[in-house]
Formats: structure tokens, C-alpha cells, sequence
């Protein structure tokens, strides 16, 4: 079955104004992403005290021919995302976001973490989860060689909380 879907670009503006001693300080910048044709949107309430796990990314979108460490049911594949946006919708609490790395990269379950506080009303964006982050507990460098995003947690703490997740793929 061929596909009615075609692909398209997707526009991501990010835009400051501000004016500061009667002078306009303002910046504006432009992203275009091609060839996206699936797109991964939801909102998602956590209760407080819990945590919930918004997105996974594997080589596999599947378990058929695999198993469950290889791909997975709900799972987005990870070579074809392009865009990951979380935006935290309470407009008074932060939430705790929790990046799952898969260090050793045999897409398996996370095995390190990195965990990015994201206040009210603010929004994290990283492009592809394939080779695009890696954490180091023993040295203070800039590290190169990059591991798998195998997971994104929110975190919302003593507070409910709601985010919303947009993930835009090839």
C-alpha cells in the first residue's frame, strides 16, 4: 500500500521582543525542517508525585521480527526523528525533565541519565535523539562522541503538572 501522505517542511520561528531604554532589542529566527511526514503530538497530565515517560526512541517502531529490548509498541524511530519539543503548560510550577541515554547503544533500556529542570510556561527543543547527547560523571570536557536518546520522563514533583510533546519525523 503506497502512502497519500506527502512529505513536507515543517517552520519553527523562536522569537524575542523585548525593548530596553527605549530601544527595540528584538530577535527572530527561522527553522526549516523537509521531508517530514509523521508528526508525534499529545498532551499529557501527570499527577503529583509520579512521573511519566512521554517518548521513547528506537531503532524499531515495533516488536514484530524483535524483541522488546530491539523495538516497541508506541516507540518512535530514532534515525528519523528531526525535531523533539517539550513545552510545560502550568504557568506557576516547574517540571523535571529526564533525558534516558542509552550509553552503550545496543537500544536496550536507559542506562544514564541527564535531568534539565524546565520552568513554567518554557519549552526544551533538541533535533535528532540518534547520536545527540551523552552524560560524563568523571571529567569536565566537552565530550564528542555522542550515545542515543532512548527516552524522555517528566517529573512534575510535590505539584501536578502537563506538558505538552511534539515530535516531528522523516
Amino acid at each position: 500500500m503506497a502512502t497519500t501522505i506527502r512529505n513536507a517542511t515543517l517552520k519553527v520561528t523562536i522569537k524575542e521582543e523585548i525593548t530596553l531604554n527605549g530601544s527595540r532589542q528584538d530577535s527572530e529566527n527561522i527553522l526549516r525542517i523537509s521531508d517530514i511526514n509523521e508528526i508525534y503530538k499529545r498532551i499529557v497530565s501527570i499527577e503529583a508525585d509520579d512521573d511519566a515517560t512521554v517518548a521513547v526512541f528506537k531503532s524499531t517502531v515495533s516488536i514484530a521480527g524483535g524483541t522488546a529490548d530491539t523495538g516497541g509498541d508506541g516507540a518512535l524511530k530514532k534515525t528519523d526523528v528531526k525535531y523533539i519539543r517539550i513545552t510545560n503548560l502550568d504557568d506557576t510550577n516547574s517540571v523535571n525533565i529526564s533525558l534516558q541515554l542509552d550509553s552503550d547503544e545496543n537500544n536496550s533500556a536507559a542506562d544514564l541519565s541527564v535531568t534539565h529542570l524546565l520552568e513554567a510556561g518554557k519549552s526544551f527543543m533538541m533535533g535528532t535523539p540518534d547520536e545527540a547527547v551523552h552524560a560524563d560523571d568523571d571529567a569536565g570536557a566537552i565530550i564528542t562522541s555522542l550515545t542515543d536518546l532512548e527516552s524522555i520522563i517528566v517529573d512534575p514533583g510535590s505539584n501536578s503538572g502537563q506538558v505538552e510533546v511534539f515530535v516531528a519525523s522523516a
